[in-house]
């Protein structure tokens, strides 16, 4: 027999689920035969599986010690069990994690969440199952962390919002089921804003709000901007306010306070392309002349743009304790040393 008590991570989730993490490798029949039985039991009593779990609870699994380790994950290349998934978000190689402190540059942390300024080239999830994205290092982070010993988590940190694997910034991270619902909410009902910085061709002179549709093309892995709805097209909406103008030669560059109103993959970068302003580095939605003069200038391979400020609202959906906060990611090197090498002031951001 196994007692596992639920801990401040695992409670708001359901029983059923709990246990599919916990005993990965089982199908989910198992569990509900086992509940039937007796076998497994919630608190001392029988549970349908649909229970939600509270920190404190007890589940009691009446299973032999062989029949539990058979239906956990391994570490591949270990004996070590991890807790897992039935879609696993867990690490796959822990040899390849290192230096985690140094990609997770933490700008804000507590219980239940964790705010993280991505640098660029670092995937916000796996695209594939060998990848190792800032999943599986916020997951490695917190598993460094002291744990209760009197405890069994089988949680898996995940993240709110997603940036492409070239656009640094902060990306949001639920550390319990509590913040990462909580923080899912507040993402999904905009009850925050999202500014980005991004320096783009042109001289822009006055603020906008660009509204139109997008179109997703699977088979290219891009987007497309239409002023028409059509079917299977979302509505965009983009605000931005320039902020500064550099050159390159006679070439007029703007930087741009970008406040992302909706959220859609490739929103930025192709709604400004399709004003004929497109990102700096851009290789998908960029033009290939100013492609060229950024990467031959500033050895720049990707679309300068970066997930900047996110300012919290006062909803009463949003948790008291994250009202009104404002948390800023500076901005990466490279990104400083462009502007300052276009004739632009660092200094002003800041201020």
């Amino acid at each position: 027999m196994q007692v596992l008590k639920i801990t401040s991570q695992d409670e708001g989730q359901r029983l059923d689920k709990f246990l599919c993490k916990f005993m990965a490798e089982a199908p989910k029949s198992f569990f509900y035969k086992m509940l039937r039985k007796k076998n497994i039991v919630l608190n001392g009593k029988k549970a349908e599986g649909m229970e939600r779990l509270v920190k404190g609870d007890e589940i009691k699994l009446f299973l032999s010690d062989e029949t539990i380790a058979g239906f956990r994950k391994k570490l591949p290349g270990t004996d070590a069990l991890l807790p897992g998934s039935c879609n696993i978000t867990g690490i796959t190689n822990i040899t390849d994690i290192k230096d985690i402190t140094n990609i997770l540059d933490i700008i804000y942390e507590d219980n239940d969440i964790l705010i993280i300024n991505k640098p660029a080239g670092v995937l916000s999830q796996k695209a594939d199952k060998n990848d190792i994205s800032v999943v599986e290092y916020i997951n490695a982070y917190l598993k460094k962390q002291p744990a209760d010993t009197d405890n069994y988590t089988v949680f898996n940190a995940g993240i709110c919002n997603r940036l492409d694997r070239n656009t640094s910034g902060l990306i949001v991270a639920g550390k319990t089921i509590k913040g990462l619902q909580s923080m899912n909410s507040i993402f999904k009902n905009r009850e925050l804003k999202k500014y980005y910085l991004c320096i783009v061709k042109g001289k822009i002179n006055s603020a906008e709000r660009l509204d139109g549709y997008l179109v997703k093309n699977s088979s290219h892995n891009n987007v497309t901007i239409t002023q028409h709805e059509t079917e299977g097209s979302s509505r965009v909406i983009t605000e931005y306010t320039p902020l500064q103008h550099g050159k390159i030669g006679s070439n007029i560059y703007t930087l741009l306070k970008v406040h992302l109103v909706t959220g859609k993959a490739h929103q930025i970068r192709a709604h400004l392309k399709s004003t004929g302003h497109p990102l700096a580095g851009d290789a998908k939605y960029g033009h290939k002349d100013i492609y060229q003069i950024f990467k031959q200038k500033f050895g720049l391979k990707h679309q300068l743009l970066h997930a900047w400020r996110l300012e919290f609202g006062t909803s009463g959906n949003i948790p008291e304790k994250y009202q009104g906060m404002v948390f800023e990611a500076p901005l990466p090197e490279e990104f400083t040393s462009i502007m300052e090498g276009i004739g632009m002031d660092v200094t002003a951001l800041r201020r």
